[in-house]
């Protein structure tokens, strides 16, 4: 079982889907404690009324302060709109989910409705989510897990957005369990990054 730090910026759906899906389960993982970069959101009063300790910090170096106090595995990504860079014992241990199929509409300035917005100026009849492991790069990590679902022409980008997030509830928690399964270092090794 893998214990999890989740950082998040905003209303905290991924933190509830993760909660769900640790009770229920099908998420074999822990959430050790929740930060959010931004204060007063949403996602932050739905940590503590789960009863996980949640703070609120921007500064990298005070949030891995934080994350230090806890016995941590990996660290989860969770609709976190910043780049992260975590202490040096878990440089290969932050996981990411983005909103298309990298490397497609990826990169500095592709999160959210920027994505589904070029998605749908492309004219793209497939997009899907990514699952990656984060490093010092937006989108460059070695991929964990892709899941594609299929656009309809006449789909608008809030349309896109809800296809994209159905799968990525189903993504997020299916990747990390492979990653306690097969371990970090299976997804590093296998694209031939030292």
């Amino acid at each position: 079982m893998l214990k999890m730090a989740v950082l998040l910026s905003g209303s905290g759906r991924t933190l509830d889907n993760f909660h769900e899906r640790i009770e229920d389960g099908r998420l074999r993982a822990k959430i050790e404690v929740v930060i959010s970069n931004v204060p007063g959101v949403l996602g932050l009063e739905k940590a503590e009324k789960y009863g996980y300790p949640a703070f609120c910090e921007s500064d990298d170096e005070k949030i891995n302060e934080i994350i230090g106090r806890y016995d941590i595995d990996i660290v989860c990504l969770a609709g976190y709109l910043k780049l992260y860079m975590p202490p040096q014992n878990l440089l290969r241990r932050v996981i990411n989910i983005h909103p298309s199929l990298i490397p497609s509409f990826c990169g500095d300035g592709f999160y959210g409705h920027h994505v589904h917005d070029n998605v749908k100026k492309r004219g793209c009849t497939v997009s899907g989510c990514t699952v990656h492991f984060a490093n010092e790069n937006y989108d460059e990590g070695p991929i964990i897990l892709q899941r594609a679902v299929d656009l309809d022409y006449d789909d608008d980008a809030d349309t896109i957005a809800a296809k994209v997030f159905a799968i990525e509830c189903e993504a997020f928690p299916e990747a990390i369990n492979r990653v306690a399964d097969k371990g970090v270092d299976f997804f590093w090794n296998r694209i031939g990054t030292e």
